[in-house]
């Protein structure tokens, strides 16, 4: 017999992340402190979404919305569709900008559908690695569904079929500053420049690079210039974002441990306390830039009742 479910109402807040930090491609992420509030609500019938801030006006009102099929996806695993559901969502998160809000999206419909089943907990009736498992179903690679469920940062990687993730917490000094394009950019677009295969020498210099990207994060921030370095994958996705990675080349020039941001064209900036002041880091951006200091993110996604 399909589950049951009373009329409810939760909010959801989910963090922006950027993945990858260089050399930890599809497996580092960190949490960022820029966040969609979205309402769940459980009604006696029907669909009905309402969007306001980054794609009002743009994203789908029916079933195809991210957050709806990902909402889906978790009733699914608890048991059974409710009668009918209310969106509310607040997005503060770029689109298309390589700073999750896809991330975000699947994220905030699997926690708002976990607490709808109450059980009180920040997360809901599903634990961690259940929504994890689940949230990577949908997006397809763990790295920044992982920093956003879980917040800091976060390493992830996938055991057979099943995506696991562990939390790091960062360095309490570690201060990330963005700078956003205006102009969107695909995922697909930039996983498709990506060669089947890469020289050995790159695969172990980025493998040694991904190992002291965790200290870095963690315990000493003056190494995290030479643990940003990246033979992988940003190189390749250059002719696409030629804007950005000469920011990042910029930027790197002048001693910043500056990364593309997922899969772009924002560009991180992972500075600390005694890094170039902010005003300093606005005179590398061409003009359109927006530089905007973002802490670090340390809790994840949150769910409360309303």
């Amino acid at each position: 017999m399909a589950r049951a479910y009373e009329p409810a109402r939760v909010r959801v807040r989910v963090p922006a992340s950027s993945a990858n930090l260089g050399p930890g491609f599809d497996a580092v992420g960190l949490a960022l402190g820029l966040h969609d509030e979205v309402d769940v609500a459980i009604v006696p019938s029907g669909l009905d979404i309402e969007v306001t801030g980054e794609g009002a006006g743009e994203l789908p009102n029916d079933e195809k919305h991210l957050l709806v099929r990902a909402a889906r996806h978790a009733f699914d695993r608890l048991g059974g569709q409710p009668s009918g559901l209310r969106l509310r969502c607040h997005n503060r998160i770029p689109h298309g900008r390589g700073l999750g809000s896809s991330a975000a999206a699947i994220v905030a419909g699997l926690v708002g559908a976990s607490a709808l089943a109450g059980t009180g907990h920040a997360r809901g009736e599903l634990p961690d690695d259940e929504l994890l498992c689940l949230a990577n179903e949908l997006e397809g690679h763990p790295d920044n569904v992982a920093a956003c469920l879980l917040g800091a940062a976060t390493i992830a990687w996938m055991d057979g079929d099943q995506a696991r993730a562990v939390r790091l917490e960062p360095h309490a000094d570690l201060a990330p500053v963005a700078f956003i394009p205006t102009g969107q950019f695909a995922t697909e677009t930039a996983r498709g420049l990506l060669p089947a295969e890469v020289p050995h020498a790159d695969a172990a210099a980025n493998a040694g690079r991904a190992a002291l990207l965790a200290y870095a994060l963690t315990a000493d921030l003056s190494v995290l210039y030479a643990a940003t370095e990246d033979r992988l994958h940003q190189s390749y996705r250059a002719v696409a974002m030629p804007e950005s990675m000469a920011l990042v080349d910029r930027l790197r020039a002048a001693g910043v441990p500056a990364v593309i941001s997922g899969a772009g064209a924002t560009v991180l900036a992972l500075t600390s306390g005694n890094g170039p002041a902010v005003e300093v880091l606005e005179s590398y951006a061409p003009k359109g830039i927006s530089v905007v200091p973002l802490p670090v993110d340390l809790s994840g996604s949150v769910a409360q009742p309303v």
